[in-house]
């Protein structure tokens, strides 16, 4: 059975996402000595990496990566492999153009960003088993490999989608849960305005209706759709045990952000070896203390008390938010130790190197735009040196004197349309 452990990490886990692809090789090099300045123990890599490992269909080039991993190895740090199935290459979207998701509304969005995915596609469940099988063979015995990390944030930022692929898989889902219509119609309601159905053949996905549509069919297309998601981590997390046996198998979580609430991680948390978590600060005016003690809580709470890994967060600023302040002195370290008191066994970020170009360039890194002659890269190597100094902390547990109960089928429930008041925030009532 695969550990709930990075295997090979005596420590706690320190580091970030490492795109060493983004770089002339010729900085690969610097990036090592810099990292074990900083006292960095684990990096995540591969994650976007398909069109590169697949350049075209069933054509390998792998050269890069083993170069990348040896380096690690030689350097003394472990590696969270991804598989890349979060963003399929360009030719396959053009073999492939009914892969891409379709909004409620009918639009069938288009390549050019990540996570554009129809999961309930055929194609796509065949070529991202394929390249799996083909990371899990070459790499399965390879000295740095820690654990395996399968796509990215499952649910971002496509939970769903409402093609006609959607709908078959939809209506399999009804007739294996329900097991008649007469049923369906009972569970949903569907007396009120006339919505009946005679058979599964007449259900559609809750696409856009002239008003608001059936709230209990809503809540039934969010099921199917982290049931589809989890379908589709599950059979790549089968591809790695069996061919890379030994190795934990996970995928980072976002359990109190609302940017992903379109997952149930109670049912998640039994599918992984590990449970990880990516947190980031919501600038909006919420006291973010309080999110983040709840994020880092309630991932404690779906790893069953285990110990859990924060493999995301950030050293300052991030980019996607209407306005997005840099982290105070210390705050940085302040947030990372608030996770590792509340179960996480290390502090990972987004990323170590500063992006120069794509949508994340104003993101902050371990390794900023400014270099090492910089407040966030002092601050990195002082954090360094304090999670290493807390690694007899792993493997204990933090153990809570208070419970919350909490439902993600709830709080999907509470945030469907036409409901009492939409100022209510559960999570702020927790």
């Amino acid at each position: 059975m695969p550990e709930n452990t990075p295997t090979g990490l005596t420590g706690l886990a320190f580091g970030g996402d490492y795109n060493p692809e983004q770089w002339p090789e010729s900085v690969w090099r610097e990036d090592m000595a810099l990292m074990r300045e900083a006292g960095v123990t684990m990096v995540s890599v591969g994650i976007f990496s398909w069109a590169l490992l697949e350049p075209s269909p069933g054509a390998y080039d792998f050269a890069w990566l083993d170069r990348v991993l040896d380096l690690l190895h030689e350097n003394g740090i472990r590696a969270d492999l991804g598989t890349p199935t979060v963003a399929p290459p360009a030719w396959f979207y053009r073999a492939h153009p009914e892969a891409l998701p379709v909004t409620a509304e009918g639009v069938r969005q288009e390549f050019g960003s990540r996570g554009a995915i129809c999961h309930s596609n055929a194609a796509y469940r065949e070529a991202s088993s394929g390249i799996t099988g083909q990371l899990a063979r070459r790499y399965a015995q390879h000295p740095a490999l820690a654990m395996w990390h399968v796509h990215n944030e499952f649910g971002v930022p496509v939970s769903a989608c409402y093609c006609s692929s959607c709908a078959v898989h939809f209506r399999d889902w009804l007739q294996t849960t329900y097991g008649s219509v007469e049923a369906v119609n009972e569970a949903w309601g569907t007396a009120f305005w006339g919505q009946r159905y005679g058979s599964f053949a007449e259900i559609e996905p809750p696409r856009v209706t002239p008003t608001v549509g059936n709230p209990a069919q809503a809540l039934d297309y969010r099921r199917f759709a982290d049931a589809t998601l989890r379908e589709n981590f599950v059979r790549e997390r089968d591809i790695l045990h069996r061919l890379a046996p030994g190795a934990p198998v996970t995928t980072n979580f976002m359990t109190a952000l609302s940017q992903c609430d379109s997952l149930d991680y109670w049912a998640w948390g039994r599918e992984v070896d590990i449970v990880t978590n990516d947190h980031y600060l919501i600038t909006d005016g919420r006291r973010t203390h309080v999110n983040l003690a709840m994020a880092a809580d309630l991932t404690r709470s779906v790893a069953g008390g285990a110990p859990w890994l924060l493999l995301e967060h950030s050293t300052s600023g991030v980019n996607w938010q209407p306005r997005n302040p840099a982290k105070a002195p210390g705050q940085m370290a302040r947030n990372s130790l608030a996770h590792v008191a509340r179960g996480s066994e290390g502090a990972m970020f987004f990323q170590w190197r500063q992006s120069r170009r794509g949508a994340e360039k104003f993101h902050s890194a371990m390794l900023p735009h400014a270099g090492t002659d910089s407040r966030v890269w002092r601050e990195v190597v002082e954090l360094g040196a304090s999670i290493e100094q807390l690694g007899p902390l792993k493997g204990t547990r933090t153990v809570a004197d208070v419970a919350v109960l909490w439902d993600w089928h709830s709080w999907w429930a509470q945030t469907l349309q036409w409901r009492p008041s939409e100022d209510h925030d559960a999570r702020e009532r927790a």
